[in-house]
């Protein structure tokens, strides 16, 4: 992010696929047999305000890994967008991407 739009705020998207492998909602189609993604917004959105970014690949990469830790998951895939970014081109978004798999 340029100095700009860390002042003036910019709007992300953020996107994210959990690969949550055999797990046993799978069979017993009970929520809390799989992960909970009210639990997931509330963890993106802490790990999006506890620091400033200045790359959309740093996000990802501290989405993905706190979701990793926090979460027994086979993978996560992170996508953050800026949407209509600051580009002297007619561009309607920007975007990272990044999979982490579990260990």
């Amino acid at each position: 992010m340029t100095e700009a739009e860390r002042q003036v705020g910019q709007r992300l998207l953020i996107d994210v696929r959990i690969d949550v492998g055999q797990c046993d909602a799978t069979v017993t189609d009970r929520i809390e047999d799989t992960v909970d993604y009210g639990e997931v917004c509330e963890a993106i959105y802490l790990v999006a305000q506890q620091r400033s970014y200045k790359t959309l690949e740093r996000l990802c990469s501290a989405v993905a890994d706190r979701l990793l830790d926090r979460y027994d998951v086979q993978g996560v895939w992170v996508k953050a967008a800026k949407p209509e970014p600051p580009l002297p081109l007619p561009v309607s978004e920007v975007s990272v991407e990044v999979w982490r798999e579990a260990e």
